[in-house]
C-alpha cells in the first residue's frame, strides 16, 4: 500500500490494553508514569488541560487531520468505544479550534474518557460543564472545514512522540504521557516501585532528612567544585560582599 493510500485509510479494529492495567496507570498519574518509563513518553509542556483536577487513561484512537480541517475527527468518532481516548494530530501545525462541545457529546455517548489534540479546542466552558476532559496545544474559536482526507487508527506523531492506536494515553494537570502497548505491564510494575520509593522518601523528609544526604549528593557537589562559605568569609576589606 502506497503512502498516498495510507493517508486515506480508516482502520476499524486495533489491539486494546488490559483495562485493569489502564486503571492502575491512571491512578499513578503522568509524572510517575513518565519517570517509570525512563523519562520518556511525555508529549511535552505545550499540551495543556482545559480543566484542573482530572486524570484520565485510556486506549488511543488516533486521527490525522489536515490544518483547519476536522473531517477525520468525524470519521474517528465512529471508531471510538468505552474507555478510549481520542488523539488528534495534524499533518502541519494548526491553531484552529478543531474540537468542541458537539464532538464531545458524541464521544461521551460512546464512553470515551477524553481527547488529546495537537491542534486547538473551543467551547471550553461547555466542555468543563459537561465534564468532558480535554488537553490541547491551543484554545481557539477559529472554525474549520471538512474537505481533506487523512487517516484513523494509524500511527501519529505529537511532539516527536509516536502514538500507536491502542497505546495507553495518561493525562492530568501535569500534561500527557503515552505508554506503548507492549510496555504497559512493565510500566505498571515500574510505576508501583517508584510509588513505593517515593513514599519512603516522603517519610524520610518528614523526619527531617535532607535530599543531599538521602540521594548521596554531597560527594557530587564536592566533585563539581562546589564550596561552602559563610557570609563573613565573602566580605572584602571594605566590608562589601
Amino acid at each position: 500500500m502506497s503512502a498516498a493510500d495510507l493517508r486515506r485509510l480508516i482502520v476499524t479494529d486495533t489491539r486494546r490494553p488490559d483495562p485493569a492495567a489502564v486503571e492502575r496507570l491512571r491512578a499513578y498519574g503522568v509524572a510517575t508514569v513518565h519517570e517509570a518509563m525512563g523519562r520518556t513518553g511525555s508529549l511535552g509542556p505545550d499540551l495543556r488541560p482545559i480543566q484542573q483536577g482530572t486524570t484520565i487513561a485510556g486506549a488511543a484512537v488516533t486521527a490525522l487531520c489536515w490544518p483547519g480541517d476536522n473531517l477525520m475527527i468525524h470519521a474517528a468518532v465512529e471508531q471510538c468505544g468505552p474507555g478510549d481516548v481520542l488523539v488528534v494530530a495534524a499533518a502541519a501545525p494548526s491553531t484552529h479550534g478543531m474540537f468542541g462541545e458537539l464532538f464531545a457529546t458524541a464521544l461521551a455517548h460512546r464512553g470515551v474518557v477524553g481527547v488529546v489534540s495537537d491542534t486547538g479546542v473551543r467551547d471550553t466552558a461547555d466542555l468543563r460543564a459537561m465534564g468532558f476532559p480535554a488537553w490541547s496545544r491551543y484554545v481557539s474559536a477559529q472554525g474549520t472545514v471538512k474537505a481533506t482526507a487523512g487517516h484513523v487508527n494509524l500511527p501519529v506523531v505529537i511532539a516527536g512522540q509516536v502514538i500507536e492506536p491502542g497505546d495507553v494515553v495518561v493525562a492530568d494537570d501535569d500534561g500527557v504521557a503515552v505508554v506503548p502497548l507492549d510496555r504497559v505491564e512493565q510500566t505498571v510494575t515500574a510505576s508501583q516501585a517508584r510509588l513505593e520509593k517515593e513514599a519512603a522518601t516522603r517519610e524520610a523528609f518528614q523526619r527531617g532528612e535532607l535530599g543531599l544526604d538521602r540521594y548521596g549528593l554531597r560527594p557530587l557537589l564536592e566533585s563539581l567544585g562546589v564550596e561552602y562559605r559563610t557570609h563573613a568569609e565573602l566580605q572584602d576589606t571594605d566590608g562589601r560582599p
